[in-house]
């Protein structure tokens, strides 16, 4: 009997601080303009954290990886929102990176089945699988009694005003209706329908955030202001409904409160012991500053730290960005270097639009390391601007060469292990040695304002720029890169626009250099439309055409696997 009295007592106590929790209980926490600026606090941290970090890069990554599955990228990222939902890990960042990476409707619908259907599993394992593990977490969850008894009166209703308006963590939420009388189907076809407001508000915010920092296309005012327009319509009305059902959640409790909260002494559902009243009123905005403050210094900090912080995490997401400049454009030398061995090589090997045969270059593969020896000891410090850029490219893809010929037969450079690829720190230029990567991200790129060297070094795939067949030289360097980069932007494999549609298809190299073409020409656009006039047409009189990013084939660029370009 006494079990039962106290069983009663903690329902009681329960019910009490719910009703203490409810608008217009016994307390309303902080003033409402501090709650506001807490939030808008908290926003704008964020915010600044998502401008000073690489977040554009890590966007590119993922988009790339999902845009590899094909149609099949949505159905990953609900399989993982699925698996982050029953592992209660917060939806909020996938939310956003769906309505970022694949827009309004494909993010809208992935979230949505994802949420649905993660949220329909924790429900199945807290009904039939852990219910007691889950019973036990109830038993801490000082709402829980008095929404028992209202899902016990209102049923699916009352789970459709809590999804709308959460006075339980959504995941948590999931696990604890498998514990209540509420049936399966109008549970998830409820949940279904009453999260979509919610969902609808973080992917428009990604959206709008993926537009803002990882967006290729540029965007007129217009669009701009549409965006913004639709983006606080959107929390409008989601506030709009969240009020409103808090209101009839109130109403849909008051009543088994009435019903089942009269304690032993006597005392009132909605007299709550005054200090639990006050924790309880201040505990949901405290938290909410609290994380204000957090993220505010967390920015301060970023802000402070952005070039170190990002120089390491840029490598996890692909090309480091750099600030390119010239650091030899005032070298005056006569002093050059002779390439002649190099260019030997490949006009035997390789021919006019870039495909190698790479057994005729491995039988030939001393001549290579003839010439990768004299690179060895090139007089580096001695050569004018343009000799140290065409030693640097020429070395680069000579490497490249004898690292392909060194383990021939292969069907991708992809095979070769990523520690021995382009991070092995193994080739030896002008007295340094050096990694492939080095010499591209640290020799050339910082060093020298030529978003053309893109076109130039070559990674040995179908979708790699073609290998000149002959050997960059400084005194026609300018003519070499014009004529390399010319032809990429005449072949579909990399470069191709549509007027009708307002279509661009651009090789990935802009991309993942993005940085680099936006600093030389102010937009990737910009940069293209130097190698097409009709691009150069459509963006002067005001269009701004959408990018569809090429594939980019990692196949060997071996003659045998000759393809139209």
């Amino acid at each position: 009997m006494s079990l039962e009295i106290e069983a009663d007592r903690s329902h009681e106590r329960d019910v009490q601080m719910w009703e203490a929790d409810k608008p217009g209980g016994a307390s309303r926490g902080w003033p409402d303009y501090l709650r506001w600026l807490s939030y808008a606090v908290l926003i704008g941290s964020i915010l600044t954290i998502m401008r000073s970090l690489p977040f554009d890069q890590a966007m590119t990554a993922v988009n790339g990886w999902l845009a590899g599955l094909g149609p099949w990228g949505p159905v990953a990222l609900a399989l993982i929102y699925i698996v982050a939902t029953v592992l209660f890990v917060p939806g909020t960042i996938l939310t956003l990176a769906a309505g970022a990476l694949f827009g309004l409707v494909v993010g809208m619908v992935a979230v949505s089945v994802g949420s649905t259907l993660g949220a329909a599993a924790a429900f199945l394992i807290a009904r039939y699988l852990a219910r007691d593990k889950v019973a036990a977490m109830a038993r801490g969850n000082r709402q829980f009694g008095a929404i028992d008894l209202a899902i016990g009166e209102g049923g699916w209703k009352v789970v459709a005003l809590l999804r709308l308006s959460p006075a339980i963590p959504f995941n948590v939420q999931n696990y604890l209706y498998g514990l209540t009388p509420v049936r399966f189907w109008p549970y998830v076809l409820t949940s279904w329908l009453a999260m979509m407001p919610g969902t609808f508000l973080y992917i428009y915010l990604g959206h709008v955030t993926g537009a803002a920092i990882g967006d290729s296309r540029e965007r007129g005012v217009a669009e701009w202001l549409m965006l913004a327009v639709g983006l606080l319509a959107t929390a409008a009305v989601t506030v709009y409904v969240t009020r409103l059902a808090r209101q009839k959640l109130n109403d849909q409790l008051d009543e088994p409160q009435a019903a089942g909260v009269q304690g032993e002494q006597g005392e009132s559902p909605g007299e709550a012991p005054a200090e639990e009243t006050e924790a309880t009123g201040r505990g949901i905005p405290l938290r909410v500053v609290l994380a204000a403050v957090v993220a505010l210094v967390a920015a301060v900090f970023v802000r402070a730290n952005a070039d170190r912080i990002e120089s390491r995490l840029s490598s996890l997401f692909g090309p480091p960005r750099v600030e390119l400049q010239e650091s030899y454009g005032g070298t005056e030398s006569s002093a050059s270097f002779d390439h002649s061995g190099f260019d030997e090589i490949l006009g035997r090997h390789v021919d006019a639009d870039g495909w190698v045969d790479y057994e005729a270059v491995r039988e030939d593969e001393e001549a290579l390391d003839r010439y990768l020896e004299r690179i060895a000891k090139a007089p580096f410090d001695e050569l004018g601007r343009d000799e140290k850029l065409a030693l640097l490219i020429n070395a680069y893809n000579a490497a490249t060469l004898k690292l392909i010929v060194e383990r021939w037969p292969l069907d991708s450079i992809m095979e070769i292990p990523e520690s021995e690829r382009w991070d092995d720190r193994r080739w030896d230029v002008a007295g340094r040695t050096w990694s492939l990567s080095q010499i591209e991200h640290e020799q050339i790129r910082p060093h020298f304002v030529e978003p053309r060297i893109h076109f130039a070094l070559v990674c040995a795939a179908v979708g790699c720029p073609p290998l000149r067949n002959e050997a960059y030289r400084g005194e026609r360097l300018e003519e070499q890169l014009e004529s390399q980069t010319r032809y990429v932007h005449e072949h579909p494999t990399w470069f191709a626009f549509n007027a009708d549609e307002g279509r661009v298809s651009l090789t990935k190299l802009y991309q993942w250099y993005g940085g680099d073409f936006e600093q030389a020409a102010g937009s990737v656009f910009a940069y293209a439309s130097r190698y097409s006039s009709p691009l150069d047409r459509a963006i002067g009189s005001g269009e701004s055409p959408a990018i569809d990013w090429l594939p980019y084939d990692w196949s060997i660029n071996d003659r045998s696997n000759r393809v139209p370009r």
